[in-house]
């Protein structure tokens, strides 16, 4: 199969992208993300119809946030959109004429990553998002492992501590309360109010007061050498390395590919990563050590990786 199209759904644009067997993202598109199901669900086909002008398109990878079914086609429950059941894939055909394959945003990126990116060389890969949120993705054997309902890999919501932070699941002690871009501010805004002293650089790029921090702020302030901007970043490494080491407990792979917002800092925040997975990996002194990277494709991966999956049917 030749071209394929990807496609990304996120909160303010949805980016389709006509990519090649080689990863190579050809032309693009981007909408305006329309508030509700059914005008997403046009704004997809208007998307992958101009991205796709003077291509010949084989079929479409849409990757979308919230759990997917087992037979990639049907959306279950979507966190930020209201799709309960959502019959995306046949919405879509009926729309562009194409075959259509969904798959969770973050199993497109992590395979996207396995593909063309950090995981390349590798068998036995496990992919972590660290965004908003947390999420993930499983290649084991050199196959996504999506799990026998679709579902796997929903990394952010395995629970670290018991009865801990209210997580917008429902649920208390999530991972991603403490090892994400939200759990970053929030480390830091506690430490600026805590020892304004020693968060000078940070406050001086917000408003002035720790509940003006955001996460930008929070990174700036890091490469400048300021101390709650450093000792936030240490602790949501902290929490990220030993998830991974639970994680290779699990899995046992040969590399954790780390992307997301938070990793765009490289070694500010991937070098304490690993040292707290050297840390709190059972064994460490004893077995081999999978590598902790950074991913490489950025904010394409998930949109390269869709169009992959839809090149394999």
């Amino acid at each position: 199969m030749g071209l394929t199209i990807g496609v990304d759904i996120g909160g303010t644009k949805i980016a389709a992208g006509v990519v090649d067997e080689e990863g190579t993202i050809l032309d693009t598109h981007t909408v305006p993300t329309p508030p509700t199901p059914d005008g997403i669900v046009d704004a997809i086909g208007a998307a992958v119809s101009e991205a796709g002008k003077g291509h010949r398109i084989e079929a479409v990878g849409i990757g979308a946030a919230g759990y997917v079914d087992d037979k990639r086609a049907t959306v279950l429950f979507a966190p930020n959109i209201d799709w309960r059941h959502e019959p995306l894939k046949d919405k879509v055909e009926q729309r562009v004429g194409l075959p259509v394959v969904v798959e969770n945003d973050a199993n497109a990126a992590a395979w996207g990553e396995y593909r063309f990116g950090a995981g390349q060389g590798h068998e036995d890969v496990i992919c972590i998002t660290l965004g908003t949120g947390l999420g993930g993705g499983i290649i084991i054997g050199n196959k996504l492992r999506r799990g026998r309902f679709g579902v796997a890999a929903e990394f952010g919501h395995i629970r670290v501590v018991p009865d801990g932070l209210l997580c917008g699941c429902g649920s208390q002690g999530c991972w991603e309360q403490y090892a994400s871009g939200r759990a970053l501010v929030r480390y830091a805004k506690q430490r600026a109010a805590a020892t304004p002293e020693n968060a000078r650089i940070l406050l001086g790029l917000g408003d002035g007061t720790p509940e003006g921090i955001e996460g930008k702020h929070v990174s700036a302030a890091a490469r400048q050498g300021d101390r709650v901007a450093l000792d936030s970043f240490r602790e949501l490494a902290r929490w990220a390395g030993a998830g991974l080491a639970d994680l290779a407990s699990l899995f046992d792979p040969s590399a954790f590919i780390v992307g997301g917002g938070v990793s765009d800092e490289g070694e500010l925040v991937l070098e304490p990563i690993r040292k707290s997975f050297r840390r709190w990996l059972v064994g460490s002194q004893w077995r081999p050590h999978a590598q902790v990277l950074a991913a490489q494709l950025g904010n394409k991966a998930g949109l390269v990786g869709a169009a992959d999956l839809a090149r394999q049917g």
